[in-house]
């Protein structure tokens, strides 16, 4: 006899040919890396040591992207053998279960979840409305609030949580160790990704807005993103429309345009097709997720990365 609300829903032939589709659409090249060598990364050693203040690593993770994270974090720390402080931002969404395994890999680090930080980062926003708005229905406006809000070093290093390093990033590393060097630099996008235009900014801010700003990686001045800044831009003509990630980029590029910016090397570019060619660094964004397990975990598997 079936139990009422204890047996399993029978899925439509449209529901198993999306799950089949989620699972296997980019082959199954990609499939064994996702789901089964890219939880291996659990298996290994954490990181320890983790106190350099030269600068101090934010990131913003969630339920979906955690496992990557930690890709992530070991393969920088892995390849820079540098040991800078870190500390992890977690969404709404994230579980404990991810709470605990961060905190097991990454001993060192701050975790921070979304709830200890609300109480904190709107005392911080009380003078600012449109920031203190965007921070609650924009869900990447931790990036730009939360990592300032919390970091503990003059410099900040910004990371997403699909980056792969394979080799030391020796530009990336020198921008944050020259203590002469003052500006904020990221890696560049394939092409404009804000949701203002230079016209906009050059009429209603007076200044010109550097190009191509990706703040998926990023060296960070503490001084150069202000709230004051952040609710003037937050003013401007059309800047909350269009996609929610594109906001909080935008307003990197904004403060960073002001405050004295730079790209980083061509070695940095974002960009779509497959192959490494040599690269110390990749930015996997959503489009060429796919890539960052068959590509990417598969190049540091390949070395040895998951035997330490």
């Amino acid at each position: 006899m079936r139990v009422l609300g204890l047996s399993a829903p029978r899925m439509t032939p449209g529901a198993i040919r999306l799950r089949f589709q989620q699972r296997f659409g980019h082959g199954l090249r990609v499939a064994w890396y996702r789901d089964v060598v890219r939880p291996r990364i659990l298996r290994t050693p954490p990181i320890t040591g983790t106190t350099d203040r030269t600068c101090e690593i934010h990131v913003l993770t969630s339920a979906g992207d955690w496992l990557n994270l930690i890709w992530t974090l070991k393969s920088f720390y892995a390849a820079s053998h540098r040991h800078y402080a870190l500390c992890i931002h977690g969404d709404k969404s994230l579980p404990d279960e991810a709470i605990n395994a961060l905190r097991t890999h990454f001993p060192q680090a701050r975790i921070i979840p979304r709830a200890d930080a609300d109480a904190k980062v709107a005392e911080a926003l009380k003078d600012f409305p449109r920031c203190l708005k965007f921070r609650k229905t924009n869900l990447l406006a931790p990036k730009i609030f939360d990592f300032i809000a919390y970091l503990d070093s003059d410099r900040m290093a910004l990371f997403d949580s699909d980056l792969l390093f394979f080799a030391e990033p020796t530009e990336y590393l020198r921008r944050i160790e020259d203590p002469a060097y003052r500006k904020n630099a990221f890696n560049s996008d394939f092409g404009s990704a804000y949701t203002v235009t230079p016209e906009i900014v050059r009429e209603h801010v007076k200044m010109e807005l550097q190009s191509l700003v990706n703040s998926g990686l990023g060296v960070i001045q503490r001084d150069s993103i202000r709230f004051e800044w952040v609710e003037e831009f937050l003013a401007l003509p059309g800047i909350l429309t269009g996609h929610f990630w594109r906001i909080e980029q935008t307003v990197y590029a904004l403060c960073s345009s002001r405050y004295g910016v730079e790209l980083l090397p061509e070695d940095y570019t974002l960009y779509l097709e497959p192959g490494l060619n040599g690269r110390a660094f990749r930015h996997y964004n959503g489009i060429i997720r796919h890539l960052m397990y068959s590509e990417g975990i598969g190049e540091l598997v390949r070395h040895n990365f998951l035997k330490g």
